[in-house]
C-alpha cells in the first residue's frame, strides 16, 4: 500500500468512526469489551457487508445471476448464484464457509447447545443448535492425508451410549479407533472402514501393529498388510495390569515382571507352573495366546526401536469421549458414525485452515 493510499484509507476510516460511534449507544461502551462488541455488530451490519460485496465483485467479475443472502462472519451478504459457482459456495447452503467451519469446529468440541452461544460470542453471529446439527451431518469429512509411509499404529476400542426408547434403560455400545503416527479415525461397527482406509495408505516395512489382549483388536489388527508386513507388539502397561491380576506372591510377580521386561514368556510362565489359583491359569493362557506379540521391551525402549504401548491410541479414545461422552449425551444409533467422524476431523486438524501469516 502506498503512502498515499494510506492516507486516503485513514481519513475514509476516521470518517466511518464518526459515523458509527454516532450510531452507537454509548451505555454499551463503557467497557473495552463493549466498545469491541459494539464495534464489530456495527461492522457487520453497515461496513463489512458492503466491502465483501465488492470484494465478491471483484474477484468473480460477475454479478450475474439470482441473488441470495447468507449468514456469514462479515454479515449478512448477498452474492449471486454465478458468483456463488465460482466462489465454490453450494446451491443450498445458508451459511457461509468460514461460518460453517467455526460452527463445525466448536460443535465438535461440546454440545450443539453450548456451540450456538460459543459462536454467538467468538463472531457476532448466531447459529441455532438446530442448524448446527444439521450442518454436521450433512458433511463428508475428510479423512487423514498421509504424506510418509505409516510406521506405527495402535487399535482400541471405546463406548458411546445410545438413545433408547423412552423408559428403557440406555445402552453403552463399543466403537474402535485407529491411531498412526499421522492422524486417528473412529468408526461405530464398521471395522471394514478402519482397515480399509489404513491398507488403502503407504506402510512402512514393517508397520509396528499394538493393542492390548482383546481379541477384537487383534482381529481388526490381523487384516491390516500381511503378516510378512505387520510387527505386533502387546502393549506392555496392559501386559503388566494383566500379570498383577495374578495377585499371590508379591516377590513371584515382581520375578515375572522383570522376565516379561525383556521378553521371556517361557521362564515367566515357568514361575506359575506349581500355582493352581485360576488367576494364574488364565494369565498364563493369555501369555500363550501372545505370546508372538510379546518381545524384548526393555531393548525396544532402550534403543528407541519401537513404542511398547498403545498409548496414543487410548489418548485418541479419551479425546473422541470428551465429545461423544459428555453429560447426559445420547445419540441416536445411525447418528455415531457422522459423530465420531466430525470429532475425529478436529482432531486431526481437519476442519477450515487458517491463512498464512502476512
Amino acid at each position: 500500500m502506498t503512502p498515499e493510499q494510506e492516507q486516503a484509507l485513514k481519513e475514509h476510516l476516521q470518517a466511518i468512526a464518526k459515523i458509527l460511534y454516532d450510531e452507537s449507544d454509548p451505555a454499551t461502551m463503557q467497557t473495552l469489551e463493549g466498545i469491541e462488541m459494539t464495534l464489530r455488530q456495527q461492522f457487520q451490519t453497515h461496513v463489512s457487508p458492503e466491502i465483501g460485496k465488492f470484494f465478491i465483485q471483484t474477484i468473480t467479475g460477475t454479478q450475474v445471476g439470482k441473488s441470495r443472502s447468507l449468514k456469514s462472519t462479515l454479515g449478512a451478504l448477498e452474492i449471486t448464484t454465478k458468483q456463488a459457482e465460482k466462489l465454490e459456495v453450494l446451491p443450498s447452503r445458508q451459511l457461509s464457509p468460514h461460518l460453517e467451519n467455526c460452527c463445525m469446529r466448536l460443535s465438535a468440541t461440546g454440545s450443539y447447545e453450548q456451540a450456538e452461544q460459543d459462536v454467538a460470542y467468538l463472531t457476532g453471529i448466531r447459529v441455532p443448535a438446530k442448524t448446527q446439527q444439521r450442518l454436521v451431518h450433512r458433511q463428508t469429512f475428510q479423512l487423514p492425508d498421509v504424506e510418509q509411509p505409516i510406521e506405527e499404529l495402535s487399535v482400541d476400542g471405546g463406548k458411546v451410549r445410545l438413545r433408547t426408547p423412552l423408559g428403557q434403560e440406555c445402552g453403552w455400545r463399543d466403537y474402535k479407533a485407529i491411531a498412526t503416527d499421522q492422524g486417528m479415525l473412529a468408526n461405530f461397527q464398521n471395522n471394514a472402514q478402519l482397515i480399509d482406509w489404513v491398507n488403502e495408505q503407504p506402510l512402512a516395512q514393517p508397520v509396528v501393529c499394538l493393542g492390548d489382549g482383546h481379541d477384537g483388536i487383534w482381529n481388526i489388527i490381523s487384516q491390516i498388510a500381511s503378516a510378512g508386513q505387520r510387527r505386533e507388539i502387546l502393549d506392555w502397561y496392559h501386559l503388566v495390569e494383566n500379570l498383577h491380576k495374578v495377585g499371590g506372591s508379591i516377590k513371584r510377580l515382581h520375578q515375572a515382571e522383570a522376565l516379561l521386561w525383556q521378553g521371556q514368556v517361557e521362564a515367566a510362565m515357568a514361575l506359575f507352573s506349581n500355582c493352581q489359583r485360576k488367576q494364574a491359569k488364565n494369565f498364563c493362557q493369555y501369555l500363550r495366546n501372545h505370546h508372538h506379540r510379546i518381545v524384548n521391551y526393555k531393548y525396544f525402549q532402550a534403543e528407541g526401536l519401537y513404542s511398547i504401548g498403545s498409548g496414543a491410541v487410548e489418548s485418541a479414545i479419551k479425546q473422541i469421549g470428551r465429545r461423544v461422552q459428555l453429560s447426559g449425551a445420547q445419540w441416536n444409533r445411525e447418528n455415531v458414525p457422522q459423530v465420531l467422524a466430525h470429532r475425529c476431523a478436529y482432531l486431526n486438524g481437519l476442519i477450515g485452515s487458517l491463512l498464512p501469516n502476512p
